[in-house]
């Protein structure tokens, strides 16, 4: 029996959210040599939204097109740039495709030669929009092939200076897995409430202190991207002081907030999935 249900069990590769963050990343850092203005969506292999983004001044119905665009490219398995084509080709029957966008800016993002999701660029020109979406595609593409070719893993190493500089501004100093990130944190005021709904935040205070607030209500809680929630401050929940070499975990889904910081502080945090 366990043989046979074996036998039916397929492997497949997902895109993470650290992921489809990094795919985004590239697409907008493309789109800014270009002074593009456009929105950028990454979704799943199912079409499913993982991130959006919306650079300065574009236009908001670019937001639905470039989602659409995405889609039509991760449940097709093809750039959506064919379906534009077909339709200037004369087959009209395109447009009737259920979740089909026949719109050129829709690539597949392809790993091993298989389709784990998409990119969809909406609100510059078709050749253009394109091009940036595969800025974007291409960067994990880059990443898979680098890894393949060292298939023991990699070490990194951060010399201190690099973490100094890191520190001194608050920067994601490691974000290269899908299992994990390393920000080095800087404080100088109070924060907002957060809720990762996906993430463990381990954290390390290296220096400074404040008064941080777990569990409880979340006042005003709305959604700010896809499995992150924030909200004004939090009410009840278990307030603590922290201060240098506090070590705290805080499980995904449980609100926290930094309520008081008197005075700059760093911190490590380490985001684990």
């Amino acid at each position: 029996m366990s043989s046979v249900s074996n036998a039916q069990l397929v492997e497949k590769k997902a895109l993470s959210l650290a992921a489809a963050r990094k795919i985004t990343a590239a697409a907008e850092d493309h789109a800014k040599t270009k002074n593009a203005r456009v929105v950028i969506a990454v979704v799943d292999d199912g079409g499913n939204l993982l991130v959006l983004a919306r650079l300065d001044d574009t236009q908001v119905a670019s937001v639905e097109v470039g989602i659409g665009k995405a889609r039509t490219a991760a449940i097709f398995r093809r750039p959506s740039r064919e379906f534009e084509e077909q339709v200037k080709n004369g087959r009209i029957a395109a447009l009737s495709l259920p979740g089909a966008t026949a719109l050129q800016g829709g690539v597949p993002i392809t790993v091993d030669g298989k389709v784990i999701g998409a990119i969809g660029v909406s609100g510059e020109t078709p050749s253009l929009d394109e091009e940036i979406a595969l800025a974007g595609a291409n960067a994990i593409a880059d990443a898979a092939t680098a890894a393949s070719t060292d298939p023991a893993g990699k070490v990194s190493y951060f010399p201190k200076e690099q973490v100094q500089e890191a520190f001194s501004k608050g920067a994601v100093l490691f974000d290269d897995s899908s299992k994990y990130m390393v920000h080095t944190s800087r404080r100088d005021k109070p924060g907002i409430a957060e809720v990762h709904e996906q993430d463990v935040d381990i954290i390390y205070v290296q220096e400074g202190s404040a008064t941080f607030v777990t569990g409880g209500t979340v006042a005003d809680l709305k959604p700010t991207a896809p499995g992150e929630l924030r909200g004004q401050e939090i009410t009840g929940g278990e307030t603590r002081t922290i201060t240098k070499g506090d070590v705290l975990i805080v499980p995904a889904g449980t609100p926290h907030w930094f309520k008081e910081v008197p005075a700059p502080m760093t911190y490590y945090v380490v985001k684990a999935r």
